[in-house]
């Protein structure tokens, strides 16, 4: 009989080492430099400061006076999965009820679909720069997570090469990871884009998680539904698809953690015990609020898209006035993304505008080592002269850096709201 070596827990880490190698967040970091702050303007997060609308509300907490505070089943509601298929029906293709999961969140939902299709070493191809938990997700499971950046171009927009995805899924790619609209560039795929990735997707092998919680927040007008591209237009209810979405953005729901997931047939059968495994189910009161947000959706989300527009208007054209700033109106979304001339570490320029400018900016590299330099300022501001008085701020700012002295920090006081 052979000894068996006796190991200490107190050789083990406490943790995965996964889990201990996960960069926090950058864009928190930021803002915890800022937090408690009464003169920053605040641009980091990627939610709007209009409240939820009072409909929204009203429902939830008639839902609570009623004393809806019991489990719900996995899937959700059944009237919340049948509003939701036909909500989705009416801007896309024909979806029924037994393809949607309601989520608590769209980050929840995302997760979910990771650990449905994910084992580990299983290879992850994730389309960057994009919000960091698309990409931490598969790493946190033990997937091989590669990664395809958009490019940046002259202009300040950004494109995707086709043709280089195209190349780099193969049979070995699991899952495809994508988000369009995306965050944080604004890039938007274009319908003939998005038939070539599914056909080669279909003949791969490969899923796509669609990541489309921006469609609504879309400002080309080349649609017929007002809506950005999705796959969900040109699948078959059987592709490997699973879309994404999320109450958040569309209806001024952030903190209400809401999403849902459409999926295949097959997939959609044993989603619930997943569902059970992780959150068990999203709270009633809260599925309330939805129903009621899809009943008003004719009256909430057209003012919100018609409004985010002109803010985007606003901000580009101020922005692009700036000596050395460049950034282009994105298509979707609800961001600017831009780069200033003499400023490499997008971290650190982020804490000194928090510092010496009271301006609330998430910084580039957040999102990608290839956005490291650039900045997100999200533009969904219920008061559009905030986004001129940040502007200022920022012209200001700029003007007191003496050339090459950009890395000297400097006081300048905040200017008054």
């Amino acid at each position: 009989m052979v000894d068996t070596p006796f190991v200490s827990w107190k050789n083990r880490t406490v943790m995965r080492q996964v889990i201990l190698d996960l960069e926090e967040s950058k864009i928190r970091e930021v803002a915890n430099a800022g937090m408690g702050r009464s003169d920053v303007l605040a641009f980091w997060f990627g939610e709007s400061d209009e409240v939820t609308p009072e409909p929204v509300r009203a429902a939830a907490i008639a839902s609570l006076q009623a004393g809806e505070t019991f489990y719900a089943p996995n899937l959700g509601i059944p009237e919340l999965r049948t509003a939701l298929a036909q909500y989705v029906s009416g801007l896309h293709a024909p979806v029924d009820a037994g393809r949607i999961a309601v989520t608590s969140g769209g980050v929840n939902a995302l997760m979910l679909a990771i650990q449905a299709l994910v084992d580990a070493g299983d290879e992850v191809l994730a389309v960057t720069p994009v919000w960091p938990n698309l990409t931490a997700q598969p790493v946190i499971l033990g997937a091989h997570l590669r990664r395809l950046s958009l490019a940046a171009q002259s202009d300040g927009s950004w494109a995707l090469d086709v043709q280089r995805l195209l190349s780099a899924i193969t049979p070995k790619t699991r899952v495809l990871v994508i988000n369009s609209p995306n965050n944080p560039t604004g890039w938007t795929l274009t319908r003939a884009e998005q038939r070539a990735i599914l056909e080669r997707c279909r003949a791969t092998g490969t899923w796509i998680l669609a990541d489309e919680v921006y469609e609504r927040l879309y400002y080309r007008g080349d649609t017929d539904n007002g809506a950005a591209p999705s796959f969900l237009d040109i699948s078959a209810p059987d592709d490997r698809l699973v879309v994404v979405q999320s109450f958040s953005k569309a209806f001024l729901m952030t903190g209400w953690r809401l999403g849902y997931l459409t999926m295949p047939p097959v997939m959609a059968a044993n989603m619930g015990k997943l569902i059970e495994f992780n959150t068990s189910c999203a709270p009633v009161f809260v599925q309330r609020a939805a129903l009621a947000a899809l009943t008003q959706v004719g009256a909430i989300t057209p003012r919100l898209v018609a409004h985010l527009h002109t803010c985007r208007d606003t901000l580009a054209s101020q922005l692009v006035g700036i000596p050395g700033v460049h950034t282009r109106a994105a298509p979707g979304g609800m961001y600017a993304f831009l780069r200033v001339d003499g400023f490499a570490d997008s971290l650190g320029l982020a804490k000194r505008l928090v510092r010496e400018a009271g301006l609330g900016l998430a910084p580039g590299v957040a999102f990608a080592p290839e956005a490291e330099g650039w900045l997100r300022w999200c533009f969904a501001s219920k008061d559009v002269t905030r986004l001129a008085q940040g502007v200022e701020r920022l012209c200001g700012w700029l003007a007191s850096q003496a050339p090459g002295q950009q890395q000297t920090s400097r006081r300048v006081e905040p200017l008054s709201l």
